[in-house]
């Protein structure tokens, strides 16, 4: 009865979002993603889970002066979000120095990464603490790709925030975003025990960004200029 449940009402929101020129894209984790073929863009609605990686204080040994869980990073042999001594998942994390900005703290990855600092420089990758930035399930879309941009808008108090395509998260969920965006939007930030779940749409514009780390005011331009505001509330009314 469930799965017949979560069928009709996916049929039944089909349906309405066809009406308003929104194509079915793919469900992921229960959630519709529709195409609007004509903007050239995504769109779902979500809730929101908190995405650390890429903070400098986001992970540490004691998970009481961290962000997030250790354990949302990876675990020993196998750590996803952790810069290691051998570069593979396989090894050991890496402690930021003295001259980093959280020293004792791991320093955290972000899939989307600025190339020409090193490995080990924490500020080669996206800071969650400091930038508005989306995590999305890999393999979603070759028209949407990491750093590309997308607008996030809170339905609950009409919030809203350009962000950047610049983490991978899990395969079978959708609705992940920076500390610094949920920030942004008036949702609880805490990546332990904040985020929402539900009442937030995610509009992902295809081929929008330049695949590297953008400032923030480059997002909002870039953002600002795929649509208009009678356009947008269009889309997510």
């Amino acid at each position: 009865m469930k799965t017949f449940g979560l069928l009709l009402a996916l049929l039944v929101t089909e349906i309405a979002f066809c009406q308003s020129g929104k194509k079915l894209f793919k469900t992921i984790g229960g959630k519709a993603v529709f195409e609007v073929a004509d903007k050239n863009l995504y769109i779902f609605e979500s809730g929101m889970m908190i995405d650390a990686d890429g903070s400098p204080k986001a992970y540490h040994k004691d998970n009481r002066v961290a962000l997030d869980f250790l354990a949302n990073a990876g675990k020993p042999g196998n750590w996803w979000a952790l810069v290691t001594d051998t570069g593979k998942r396989d090894g050991q994390p890496v402690t930021q120095s003295s001259g980093d900005p959280a020293p004792g703290y791991y320093i955290s990855m972000t899939s989307l990464a600025n190339g020409a600092k090193k490995t080990t420089d924490p500020s080669r990758y996206v800071n969650s603490s400091g930038v508005p930035y989306i995590a999305i399930p890999p393999k979603f879309s070759a028209s949407f790709k990491l750093g590309d941009i997308a607008l996030v808008v809170n339905k609950k108090n009409g919030k809203r925030c350009y962000a950047i395509f610049a983490d991978t998260g899990p395969a079978n969920k959708i609705g992940e975003g920076s500390v610094f965006l949920a920030e942004k939007l008036g949702i609880v930030s805490n990546p332990k025990r904040g985020g929402t779940d539900k009442k937030v749409v995610y509009i992902l514009f295809k081929k929008s960004g330049t695949g590297k780390v953008l400032s923030n005011e480059e997002i909002e331009s870039k953002g600002k200029a795929r649509l208009s505001d009678a356009e947008i509330e269009d889309l997510i009314k």
